[in-house]
């Protein structure tokens, strides 16, 4: 790993801790505004350093990371894992009662499928 480098691109750092699976994924999220550097909108080239808190919404969740060790080589998942700090807080929890759900476009249920909802619903066998 690079222990020299001081400071490097967010969008490049991003790509080496796996954040996101391509440069350009990072870059896009930059420009954008998926992307915050101490609660700043950040560009692409806004550089971030040791102890600074980036906030990237990776698909529909926003990971918060604390930079620990700045790299600019995408390196293994294991590696990669100790140049930040995760503090995304958990996420809610789920409803306590389970309920049905259909795929969307998968037409009407069938009568034996309707039998097994309504049992499902209604807690009798």
């Amino acid at each position: 790993m690079m222990d020299g480098v001081e400071s490097t691109r967010v969008d490049r750092w991003l790509w080496a801790v796996r954040l996101t699976k391509t440069r350009s994924d990072a870059a896009a999220a930059c420009r954008g505004g998926h992307v915050r550097v101490n609660d700043r909108p950040a560009k692409a080239a806004t550089t971030v350093s040791p102890g600074d808190e980036v906030r990237a919404r990776v698909g529909d969740t926003t990971r918060i990371v604390e930079v620990v060790r700045v790299i600019q080589k995408r390196v293994g998942a294991a590696d990669a894992a100790v140049c930040f700090i995760d503090r995304t807080p958990p996420p809610p929890a789920e409803a306590a009662l389970p309920f049905a759900r259909r795929d969307r476009g998968a037409g009407r249920p069938t009568k034996r499928e309707r039998r097994i909802l309504d049992q499902f619903r209604t807690g009798q066998p």
